[in-house]
């Protein structure tokens, strides 16, 4: 029995349209929970592939656990409290993450691990962060203004990079005066400077994480992007991810971060750019 032939066309175009749907689904975005990427946008970055020059290769990556409706809420101090010199007491509010526990997944064999657990990294000044196991703690903070940023780490010290996963705080410490314009913007672009940090032996020499924390922006292939430059080898990243260092000579390493525009030039903010080394023990 022959189809009419409007009925024929019509099955035609159904079928590749839903051939066309099937194909065209929009790809998982590998930043999902770490909350400010473009979906969608091609780079190196975004499909995982490695990035390789001088020796030291780049990849990033996107398979840790993940945690998206863990939240962290500093308690105090409060945004713009002036505390007593000396001592300063922190206190965070944690919902569905768990310190202490072991993260799991792929990569906590293959980067230095804290055998502590999962924790909060507190960053005083773009300072190197100190790690804490517990939702109270005091830290000792020098007189005058200080930029407090805070977030939820996995036990590999990779960060949660999602929207409530951290907290920027500006306070004061002693009775120095402020100053009449905070030393930063707090709703302005600003990136931190996490990993790698200290000395790297064995193990976990071979692969040193190397990751970041961006707030109010987005990085993206022709947008803002950070500039990464590592023993003086430059690589342009352009997803917010961590990622893995490999082939780093034995020894002091130097690694700069620069958060810059679509066109390469420096985003204004104190901490946009950031020098640290760290050392791989032979």
């Amino acid at each position: 029995m022959k189809r009419p032939l409007w009925l024929l066309c019509s099955t035609t175009v159904t079928l590749a349209l839903l051939a066309s749907c099937e194909t065209s689904k929009p790809a998982t975005d590998v930043s999902a929970t770490a909350g400010s990427n473009t979906p969608g946008a091609t780079s190196t970055a975004a499909s995982g592939e490695s990035m390789e020059s001088n020796g030291i290769r780049l990849t990033p990556f996107s398979d840790s656990p993940k945690f998206p409706e863990a939240q962290m809420q500093m308690r105090s101090p409060i945004a713009g409290a002036t505390l007593p010199s000396g001592e300063v007491a922190f206190d965070y509010q944690t919902t569905n993450f768990q310190l202490t526990k072991m993260s799991g997944g792929p990569h906590m064999a293959e980067m230095a691990n804290s055998m502590k657990g999962q924790h909060i990294h507190n960053i005083v000044d773009n300072e190197p962060y100190t790690a804490h196991y517990d939702t109270k703690f005091t830290k000792a903070i020098p007189d005058g203004q200080h930029v407090v940023l805070s977030f939820l780490s996995r036990s590999y010290h990779e960060s949660l990079k999602h929207r409530g996963a951290y907290d920027l705080t500006v306070i004061n410490v002693g009775n120095t005066p402020a100053p009449a314009t905070p030393i930063i913007d707090v709703k302005a672009p600003n990136m931190f400077y996490s990993r790698p940090k200290d000395t790297y032996s064995g193990a976990d020499a071979k692969r040193i994480m190397l990751d970041f924390y961006l707030v109010n922006t987005t990085l993206e292939p022709g947008g803002n992007r950070v500039r990464a430059t590592i023993n003086g080898t430059e690589f342009m990243l352009d997803r917010w991810m961590p990622y893995m260092m490999e082939g780093l000579p034995a020894g002091e390493n130097t690694v700069k971060l620069e958060l810059v525009d679509g066109s390469g030039n420096m985003i204004a903010g104190p901490y946009n750019s950031v020098t640290r080394t760290f050392t791989v023990a032979p």
